[in-house]
């Protein structure tokens, strides 16, 4: 792909003398997430190809990954919202969701007698299927899986053998899927926008997972001394967050790369009921990672998209509340002073964070070198984070791919906490 400059623009249908010169001028300096220190580099990087770990390439060439224009594929300039108000109007509209958990055999039959073993990693967080292949699940399954995932948060598969293409597909039985309109992607040969009619969201819908392509390509500043990660629930800034999310992970490093989930199940029940009942039914401001100009003042400089949802989520098939804020994107309380606002979602923050009996902990390295690892959760009633691990040494390399499927925060004041639905103590 050739380097794009601000000649090769295409002015919008509707831009003016003004939004003319922005967009040239961000095209010169693209914007990107807000955690960068540099700006975005634009076009795709071929060279980063042969920089791929070798069990991602194989994995990709064994599925018809074309990886000849490059990869990650990263949006265009062009195609990239450049005011916020844009990037808002990106799927801000109602869409059909029906929670595919609800269809499930509440016992999960199939599922269970496909896999060789279930295994609870704690007493309510976290569940891996051994020996169970979810590129042959059948709708059943994963009707099934859809409820797993509701009630353990977050399931994991190992030794996998998935496609891209198969982990899109499980995704988009779930629901709508999330194309960003910064993020790279994986490149798909075949129509990848035949359930898209955003014109800036123009990603296949599997998104690249890759540390070391991050760091290098985005300007992050990762060294050992600042290599450190923030829990977070994943694009919250939607209309529909996110929902159910599968992350593939194909290239491990040895040691380290774990991942922690914490249940916001779990979290909710950690407080006090006054507490509990002060926090159910408001509304929080949640911020995207990304940035992007404010066409009223677009020299003021980036500017995150904002979204208003609730601070206690009910889930839709279990019918339990689950606290609904991350340090890394929730903004402020509505309704509080900002002292106060501060003061509680601190408070709120740590719960999710320190304690530990809410977590659960996994390491990704399969049982079957060439093989892939999965995990499955539902990003409404959880928060993750990564343990860091050293990108530079060649040894410890990290890849994978990721796909979400987008679902309403609704708030049901007449639903229970899990421990209350389960009639366990709260004491």
């Amino acid at each position: 792909m050739a380097p794009v400059t601000a000649a090769s623009i295409v002015p919008r249908e509707h831009d003016n003398e003004i939004d003319q010169t922005v967009r040239k001028l961000v095209s010169l300096k693209p914007l990107g997430h807000g955690s960068s220190n540099n700006a975005p580099k634009a076009g795709t990087a071929k060279e980063w190809v042969e920089k791929l770990p070798g069990s991602t390439r194989r994995r990709f060439q064994k599925h018809g990954i074309d990886l000849s224009k490059g990869y990650p594929i990263i949006p265009n300039p062009e195609d990239i919202p450049t005011y916020v108000d844009e990037a808002f109007e990106i799927r801000n509209t109602d869409y059909p969701f029906e929670d595919r958990a609800k269809f499930a055999d509440p016992k999960k039959e199939a599922l269970f007698k496909a896999a060789k073993e279930v295994k609870h990693l704690t007493k309510f967080v976290g569940t891996e299927l051994v020996g169970l292949q979810l590129s042959e699940l059948t709708d059943k399954q994963r009707d099934e899986l859809a409820l797993l995932v509701a009630e353990r948060v977050v399931v994991f598969f190992k030794d996998q053998d998935i496609s891209p293409q198969k982990q899109l597909e499980i995704g988009r039985y779930w629901g709508q899927i999330e194309r960003h309109p910064q993020a790279p992607y994986v490149p798909l040969s075949e129509n990848i926008t035949e359930d898209s009619t955003e014109d800036l969201a123009k990603g296949s819908g599997i998104t690249t997972v890759w540390r070391k392509f991050f760091e290098e390509y985005y300007g992050f500043n990762n060294g050992f001394k600042n290599r450190q990660y923030s829990f977070h629930t994943d694009v919250v800034h939607e209309r529909n967050p996110a929902s159910y999310t599968s992350l593939t992970i194909d290239a491990f490093p040895k040691y380290d790369g774990d991942t922690i989930w914490a249940s916001g199940y779990g979290a909710y029940d950690k407080l006090l009921p006054a507490f509990q009942a002060f926090l159910d039914g408001k509304t929080a401001i949640f911020r995207s990672a990304h940035t992007y100009l404010d066409r009223e003042n677009p020299l003021r400089g980036p500017k995150y998209i904002e979204r208003e949802h609730p601070l206690v989520f009910t889930h839709p098939v279990t019918g339990w509340k689950s606290l609904y804020v991350n340090r890394s994107m929730t903004v402020r309380i509505v309704g509080l002073e900002p002292d106060e606002s501060k003061t509680i979602l601190e408070f709120l923050f740590n719960v999710y964070e320190k304690n530990l009996d809410i977590q659960v902990r996994f390491h990704w390295q399969p049982n079957v070198e060439g093989l892939q690892t999965t995990a499955i959760w539902d990003n409404r009633i959880s928060q993750h984070v990564i343990i860091p691990f050293d990108e530079h040494d060649e040894t410890e390399k990290r890849h994978g791919t990721r796909v979400i499927t987008l679902g309403p925060v609704k708030f049901d004041p007449n639903s229970k906490s899990q421990r209350e639905s389960l009639e366990l103590s709260s004491n």
